[in-house]
């Protein structure tokens, strides 16, 4: 049990109500409460990308990320046979800034960008307005809604940093039993991490090993089940590709944390104020969209992919237009590949139809049915 010194935020008090009235609640609700509760959530209010935000993102750092994504998508337009029409979908946009710089890339492929739509789910309306902003001078449609939905036309899905925000769920192993790691409240009616009785076992990786006292383990199965049917439910072709923070293979730890002006900051000290997040277990990703009926490519760390995709070439190109900004530019490509930084920290994984070809610069990892 952990007793922190807390900001007694609007969302606190209706938790701490819910909680007296029903009990701890677990951590799963805890997080999508804070990231999405109606009046008080962190991403229906708070403008959290940029240097006066809370943290920044890898779209920021460089034109080129995007750039490459942009060039990444035209490869996979290509792949499904160039249709006429094609939706680009971009989940959670923040600023609009990876979407501006793929669009720029996409001017090489003329027939490309004709066949283009883009569809940006973003629940945030201020966020939204800034992406009009940002995006208004791109002659190609432009849609908002709130939430995946399905269309006619074939698709291609780009998310950085998305999956690490959906819910998770704890579990603490103690007594020989797992307890649902949940948040109650303590004497003094204040938000703390409570175990709840022991729960029905549950299930893990059979090379993970035996848990010792204390362990966590973390799961958001249910919420990527739920999303994996969203993206089978896009039909065929349909491609997607998730950069994000996380492992590739499973184990033991609690990973959940929150950011607020650019530091980390305790989970429980002031929510709705911060971003919540933790790190994506890309094997249960894997394992839950194949379960679907799609194909997986990946993961692979984000320096090899942007490696793969060209990033030395297309920045050095970049200084040479630029020699005033040269040292900014190398400064920023070097943190998106740095070795124990963004570089291996992040993954990229694809996530496909099976009527398509593996997706470009993530190899094949494919542990569905049926042939890739």
């Amino acid at each position: 049990m952990t007793v922190i010194a807390h900001t007694a935020t609007p969302l606190a008090r209706k938790l701490a109500a819910r909680i007296t009235q029903d009990g701890p609640i677990s951590v799963a609700d805890y997080m999508q409460a804070c990231l999405h509760d109606l009046e008080h959530g962190y991403y229906r209010r708070r403008m959290a990308i940029g240097g006066a935000g809370d943290f920044v993102t890898a779209p920021e750092i460089s034109q080129v990320f995007g750039e490459l994504i942009g060039l990444w998508c035209t490869v996979v337009w290509q792949q499904m046979g160039a249709p006429q029409a094609v939706r680009l979908i971009e989940l959670g946009p923040g600023r609009g800034t990876l979407m501006r710089d793929a669009l720029r890339a996409s001017r090489l492929v003329p027939e490309f960008r004709a066949a283009l739509s883009v569809d940006l789910i973003e629940t945030n309306a201020a966020l939204a307005d800034i992406q009009r902003t940002t995006l208004g001078g791109e002659a190609v449609a432009l849609g908002w809604s709130t939430g995946l939905e399905p269309g006619a036309a074939p698709a291609i899905v780009v998310a950085n940093e998305f999956l690490d925000t959906l819910p998770v769920a704890q579990w603490a192993f103690r007594d020989g039993a797992w307890h649902r790691r949940c948040v109650g409240l303590d004497a003094a009616g204040d938000l703390n991490f409570v175990d709840g009785a022991p729960d029905t076992p549950i299930t893990l990786p059979d090379d993970l090993g035996a848990p010792l006292y204390g362990d966590v383990w973390e799961s958001r199965d249910a919420a990527m089940a739920g999303f994996a049917g969203k993206l089978a439910a896009l039909g065929a072709p349909f491609a997607a590709l998730f950069i994000d923070y996380g492992h590739a293979h499973p184990g033991f730890g609690d990973t959940l944390q929150a950011i607020s002006e650019h530091r980390y900051t305790d989970p429980l000290h002031a929510p709705g104020e911060a971003d919540l997040t933790s790190q994506v277990d890309f094997a249960a990703f894997t394992h839950i969209t194949s379960a679907h009926g799609l194909a997986c490519d990946g993961p692979v760390p984000q320096a090899e992919f942007l490696g793969l995709l060209g990033i030395v070439e297309r920045a050095s190109r970049l200084m040479a237009a630029n020699p005033a900004k040269a040292a900014q530019i190398e400064t920023a490509i070097a943190r998106l590949m740095a070795p124990g930084g963004m570089g291996t920290r992040f993954q990229a994984i694809g996530v496909r139809s099976r009527d398509l070809v593996p997706l470009p610069a993530l190899g094949a990892v494919d542990t569905g049915t049926g042939s890739s």
